[in-house]
């Protein structure tokens, strides 16, 4: 009975062997994909802890009160000054690294993880000013509205900006001061003594205009056949000509192909640029049949000699991508609604129809 069963057992002996070594091969396999997946995700752990941008600019950055470690990665995630939140809530943990301080601090999309959190946990920049600077101000109106608030003397904001070779300019720039090129926003800017540090918020102002503008859509500029000069200047226009930001890329278009057909832009709000007081109705008429204003576009070809405003990104975008139309003439009526037009028969009806002239 013994004998007949030795078979029996030899099967089992052969099952229980073969069963072991698939239960082998498939833990080797489990173990294989594991340590690929941890050698991957260690990559990625490494990887996303390196700078995002090495050429990106100083920015400030604010660290709410009570903020956790992931509400600051978000944060920082969202204004593109690193590629992973969780990356950064695991570099805290694993480094056991104290939290960021509240306030504001200069860090950079150059940074990496050692760096930002080195600068976030130093002592935040001293919150003295809030500056609005305000879309479609010229320099002098910076200067006046901000200068009469005690923020500075008289004219100091016009001597800092005329003096582009005191600053650092990351991008092409032309002319003989900063107009155009100063990105309208709110920023903190220390003031000691009570009096704000002007020529530290002017670098502010270059920065946030290339961090925001320039660096993003800096091959799409290039390929655009037009200089940084000319999307400058066009997007001061649109700034004061169209108040609905969906329709600057329209008008854009408009303007783009009276300027390349040498036909007078016919933008009223150039004239006013060199006015004391951009209301003056007395004084912007007269300006209107001055042929030897530089600034009058009825009257003359091409784009004025420089920007009439401080443009919104929201302008420069316009700007740097028109929409084509078959229109060549637009104006506003009474409610600040625009109407475009194909041809001049269809813009004189349109003035008798919305009564402006």
């Amino acid at each position: 009975m013994t004998e007949k069963s030795k078979p029996q057992e030899n099967t089992n002996e052969a099952a229980e062997k073969k069963h072991s070594g698939k239960s082998l091969k498939i833990i080797l396999v489990l173990f294989t994909v594991l340590l690929l997946g941890l050698a991957v995700g260690w990559g990625w752990y490494k990887w996303a802890q390196g700078p995002l941008d090495d050429s990106a600019m100083s920015v400030s950055f604010r660290v709410p009160k009570g903020a956790s470690s992931s509400k600051v990665g978000k944060l920082l995630q969202k204004r593109g000054l690193i590629r992973s939140s969780l990356a950064w809530r695991l570099f805290l943990k694993f480094n056991k690294a104290p939290a960021p301080k509240a306030g504001i601090h200069d860090v950079s999309a150059a940074m990496n993880f050692p760096q930002l959190l080195s600068a976030l946990s130093s002592k935040p920049i001293a919150e003295d000013v809030s500056i609005t600077m305000v879309e479609g101000w010229r320099i002098r109106d910076a200067d006046k509205i901000l200068s009469s608030k005690g923020l500075f003397s008289p004219g100091a904001y016009i001597e800092a900006v005329s003096h582009p070779e005191k600053y650092t300019i990351p991008f092409p720039h032309e002319g003989k001061t900063l107009a155009g090129y100063l990105l309208p926003d709110t920023y903190k800017v220390p003031a000691p003594g009570g009096k704000v540090d002007i020529p530290q918020l002017v670098q502010i102002q270059l920065n946030a205009f290339f961090n925001s503008f320039y660096k993003p859509h800096e091959k799409e500029i290039k390929a655009s056949g037009r200089t940084l000069k000319e999307i400058v200047i066009m997007a001061s226009l649109l700034e004061r000509e169209e108040p609905d930001a969906k329709m600057r890329p329209m008008v854009a278009g408009v303007l783009y192909k009276r300027l390349d057909s040498k036909t007078p832009l016919g933008v009223d709000a150039t004239s006013r640029f060199s006015l004391d007081d951009w209301n003056d109705r007395r004084e912007f008429l007269a300006k209107l049949r001055d042929p030897s204003d530089p600034y009058n576009t009825r009257l003359r070809r091409g784009l004025p000699p420089g920007p009439i405003g401080a443009p919104s990104l929201d302008s420069l975008l316009a700007a740097l991508r028109p929409k084509k139309s078959a229109y060549w003439y637009y104006l506003h009526d009474k409610h600040q609604k625009i109407h475009f037009a194909r041809n001049a028969a269809q813009h004189e009806a349109n003035r008798k129809k919305y009564a402006v002239w």
